[in-house]
C-alpha cells in the first residue's frame, strides 16, 4: 500500500468507456492542493487494495452500462460483495462516498452505482459524504463538479474524526458517544440534477486546484458585435467575468516517429470484450423508399463456419472506423498530412507528473498515425472540459484562448452545455471554429476516448436462417448547424451504408433480387448477449411486442424462431402473439410487409399497425402512435399481462416512444383493474422485476 500518511484516502473507479476513470483522475489531481493524497486504483485491481481492512475513507466513482449493469471492470467486485454469506457488519468499519454516473434516458438510471451503494450499506458501511448521481442526459458536470467541490471538506472531517478516534484509545466509548452527536460528524450534501438547489458550503473550493483568473490578468479582446452568444462569441456576464477554470492535466504521452515500416495491429487486438469474428456481408436491402424521412437498411452476414452463436433478442457489436475524410482533415489541421502513414511509437512521457501513467490499452504501442485516428480514437466525441482546458495552451489567438477558457470554466457552464454538449460538437468542429488552436498528436491520445464498437439488435433466428445473421439500422444523419459547419452521417451507419452501396445499387429496379451479390466485403463483429430480452422459455406463454420503426428488428427474429418451432413441434401448445408496429408512412417506411406472412401462417396472432404522418379521410382519425393503439386494445393487453401472466417487450427509441408506451401500460392497468395510478405503477414495477416487462431501447 502506498500513501500511508494520515491524509490518505482510497480512490476507486469502475469505468466502461473511460468517463469514471477521467473523473477519478480529476479527483486525484485536485487532492494534492487540499493537502490530501489519493491512493487510486481501478476497482478490478483487487490485489492492490483491501476493503476488509481499509481504515481510511474510500471514494468510489462508478458508471453504468447496458440496461443498468455495473461496468465490466466492476463485475468481479460486485460478485464478491454480493456473496450472501457475508455478515451484515462485514464493512462496519468502512467510511465511503460514492459518485454514480448514468443516463436518465434509460430505465435503470445510475444502477451500477446504486447496486454497489445499496450492497455496501447492507454490509454495514457508512457514508461520510452523500451519494452523487450524475446524469449524462443533461451533462455529468452539473453534478460532478459540485460533488467534487464538496468532497474535500467531507474528507477532512472524516479524516479528523478518524484521527480523534485513534488518539483516544482509552476512552473509545466516550468518544463514540460524543461523535454521534457532533454537529459536523457527517457532511451531508444532497445532490440531484437540479443543481440550482445545491448549497455548497465548502469554503476551500477556491483552492489551487482551480485557477481563479482575475479580470486584470485577462488579455482583453474587443467585444464581439454579436448580441447573442455562440460557440466562438460570449456576451456579458460571461464575457466580463473572472473565470474559475480547471487545473491543467499533466502531459503523460510521448509520440516518437519511427524510421522503419511494418504492419498495423489486427483489429481483434483492440477489443477486450472477447473473441472477434471477421464475416462477409452477403446481402443488403434498403427497406425504405427513397423519399422516406430516414433510410433503413437490412444487412445479412454469413456466420457459417464460425463459432459465433446468438439467440433472437441478443445484440452484437460492429467494429467500425472513423470517416476517412474526417481523419484526413484532422491530419491536415495538425500539420501531419504527409506523415499519416508513418509509424510511431507511443509511450509514457519520462518524468510525467501523472500518477500511475500508462499507455491507454486501446492505443497500440506501434502503428501509423492514420491507424490510431481511424480505428482507436473516438474523434467524434464531445470534448470534455479537461480537454478544452488543455486546448487553451495550444491556442495562440488571445480572443480564441479566452473563449476556450470560458467554455471550460464554471461561469461558462451554460455555454458549454448549449454550444458544445447539446450541439454535439466534436474536435474537428472546435479546430474549425478556433483556427489558431494547434494541439499535438499526443494531446489527442491523452484526451480522446476509445472508439467504441457499435451495438445492434439481431433481426434473425439461427433456426430459421442457419449460418446467417441479420440486422437493421437507420443511417443516422447529423445536419449542419451553427456549431457544425458540415452535415455528417453516423460513424458506423454511414460507414456501413458506404460499404454496401455496391450491393444496393446494381439491382435498384428489381425488388426480388435487390441486394443479392457475391460481394466479399467483410466486417468484424463480436457477440453481446442479452441476458433477459429473449422469448419466454415456455412457448405456451403469450407475449406482446411493441416495436415502431427499426425497433421491430428483434421481433422479426422472434417470429422467425417461433415459426420454425411451430413447424418442428406440431404437438406443442403455443401462446398467442401480438405485434404493435408503427412508422411514418405506409408506402414509404413500412419496413417488413412480410409480417402478413407470419399472420397468415398463424405464427403471429394479432398485428396492429399505425402510420403517424399519413392523412386520413375517416370521420374518426386512426391512431397515430403505438401507444394509442395499445390503449384501443386495453382489455386484451391487460388480460395477457394479468390473467395469463404473459410477457411484454418494447424495442426502439427511448426518448420519444418507450416512456409513452410505459405510461400507456400504467393507464391500461389502472383502468382495467379499477385502481389508482400509483397502484398501477407498482404492478408495472413488479412486472419489470419479474422480467415480464422487458425493454431494448436506445436514445
Amino acid at each position: 500500500m502506498c500513501c500511508e500518511s494520515k491524509r490518505r484516502f482510497l480512490l476507486l473507479y469502475a469505468t466502461q468507456k473511460g468517463q469514471a476513470k477521467a473523473i477519478a483522475e480529476e479527483i486525484w489531481q485536485q487532492a494534492g492542493a487540499h493537502g490530501l493524497e489519493a491512493d487510486m486504483h481501478c476497482i478490478s485491481e483487487m490485489d492492490k487494495y483491501n476493503l476488509e481492512t481499509e481504515k481510511d475513507p474510500v471514494v468510489i466513482v462508478i458508471s453504468t452500462t447496458g440496461t443498468g449493469d455495473p461496468p465490466d471492470t466492476a463485475r468481479k467486485f460486485v460478485k464478491k460483495i454480493q456473496d450472501k454469506t457475508l455478515p451484515p457488519d462485514h464493512f462496519a468499519h468502512l467510511q465511503y462516498g460514492l459518485l454514480g454516473l448514468g443516463d436518465s434516458e434509460y430505465m435503470f438510471f445510475c444502477n451500477g452505482g446504486r447496486t454497489v451503494d445499496r450492497r455496501l450499506q447492507e454490509l454495514g458501511a457508512q457514508h461520510f459524504y452523500d451519494t452523487g448521481l450524475a446524469d449524462d442526459c443533461v451533462g455529468l458536470e452539473l453534478v460532478v463538479d459540485p460533488w467534487i467541490d464538496g468532497l474535500w471538506l467531507a474528507l477532512k472531517e472524516a479524516l479528523q474524526l478518524q484521527k480523534e478516534k485513534e488518539g483516544m484509545n482509552n476512552a473509545v466509548n466516550a468518544v463514540s458517544s460524543s461523535l454521534s452527536t457532533a454537529p459536523h460528524a457527517v457532511h451531508e450534501l444532497k445532490l440531484t440534477s437540479e443543481v440550482q438547489n445545491l448549497k455548497l458550503e465548502d469554503e476551500e473550493a477556491k483552492g489551487s486546484d482551480i485557477l481563479s483568473q482575475k479580470l486584470d490578468d485577462i488579455n482583453h479582446v474587443a467585444p464581439a458585435k454579436d448580441t447573442e452568444p455562440s460557440l466562438v462569441h460570449s456576451v456579458p456576464p460571461v464575457s466580463q467575468s473572472a473565470l474559475n477554470i480547471p487545473a491543467l492535466s499533466p502531459e503523460y504521452i510521448e509520440v516518437e516517429f519511427q524510421d522503419t515500416q511494418g504492419e498495423n495491429p489486427h483489429l481483434s487486438s483492440l477489443i477486450s470484450e472477447g473473441k472477434t469474428f471477421e464475416v462477409p456481408v452477403t446481402k443488403a436491402v434498403q427497406l425504405t423508399r427513397e423519399d422516406a424521412v430516414k433510410t433503413a437498411l437490412l444487412l445479412e452476414l454469413d456466420i457459417a463456419g464460425t463459432a459465433f452463436e446468438y439467440q433472437p433478442g441478443d445484440a452484437f457489436c460492429v467494429i467500425c472506423p472513423n470517416n476517412v475524410s474526417e481523419v484526413e482533415k484532422l491530419l491536415h489541421i495538425l500539420g501531419l498530412s504527409e506523415k499519416g502513414d508513418d509509424f510511431v511509437c507511443v509511450k509514457v512521457k519520462q518524468g510525467t507528473k501523472k500518477k500511475g501513467a500508462v499507455r491507454p490499452q486501446h492505443i497500440p504501442e506501434r502503428s501509423t498515425l492514420k491507424f490510431i485516428l481511424t480505428w482507436c480514437l473516438e474523434i467524434r466525441a464531445i470534448p470534455k472540459k479537461a480537454f478544452l482546458r488543455a486546448l487553451v495552451e495550444c491556442t495562440s489567438d488571445a480572443g480564441e484562448k479566452r473563449r476556450l477558457q470560458e467554455l471550460c470554466s464554471r461561469q461558462g457552464a451554460s455555454d458549454y452545455t448549449h454550444f458544445i454538449r447539446d450541439s454535439n460538437v466534436c474536435l474537428l468542429d472546435l479546430l474549425h471554429a478556433f483556427p489558431s488552436c494547434k494541439p499535438s498528436f499526443s494531446l489527442l491520445i491523452e484526451h480522446l476516448p476509445k472508439l467504441q464498437a457499435r451495438s445492434y439488435s439481431v433481426s434473425s433466428s439461427n433456426l430459421y436462417q442457419p449460418g446467417r445473421l441479420c440486422f437493421v439500422f437507420n443511417v443516422v444523419e447529423f445536419p449542419a448547424g451553427p456549431s457544425r459547419p458540415v452535415s455528417r452521417k453516423g460513424v458506423c451507419t454511414g460507414w456501413l451504408a458506404e460499404l454496401v452501396a455496391p450491393l444496393l445499387h446494381p439491382s435498384k429496379n428489381s425488388q426480388d433480387t435487390k441486394g443479392e451479390s457475391s460481394s466479399t466485403e467483410k466486417i468484424s463483429i463480436f457477440p453481446r448477449p442479452n441476458n433477459a430480452f429473449h422469448l419466454p422459455a415456455d412457448p405456451s406463454v403469450p407475449f406482446i411486442m411493441v416495436g415502431p420503426g427499426t425497433g421491430i428488428a428483434p421481433f422479426i427474429g422472434f417470429l422467425q424462431h417461433r415459426q420454425k418451432l411451430r413447424e418442428q413441434h406440431t404437438d406443442w401448445q403455443f401462446g398467442e402473439t401480438w405485434l404493435f408496429f408503427g412508422c411514418r408512412h405506409q408506402d414509404r417506411d413500412y419496413l417488413f410487409k412480410q409480417l402478413q406472412c407470419f399472420l397468415k401462417n398463424g405464427t403471429l396472432t394479432h398485428l396492429k399497425v399505425c402510420f403517424s404522418r399519413d392523412s386520413s379521410a375517416a370521420e374518426v382519425a386512426p391512431p397515430k402512435y403505438v401507444q394509442d393503439v395499445l390503449r384501443l386494445c386495453a382489455k386484451e393487453v391487460a388480460r395477457v399481462l394479468l390473467k395469463e401472466r404473459g410477457y411484454f417487450y418494447v424495442c426502439g427509441d427511448k426518448k420519444h416512444m418507450a416512456d409513452d408506451v410505459s405510461n400507456a401500460i400504467v393507464d391500461i392497468l389502472s383502468m382495467e383493474m379499477e385502481a389508482d395510478r400509483l397502484e398501477a405503477m407498482k404492478i408495472l414495477a413488479m412486472l419489470r422485476e419479474a422480467k415480464r416487462y422487458l425493454q431494448d431501447v436506445w436514445s
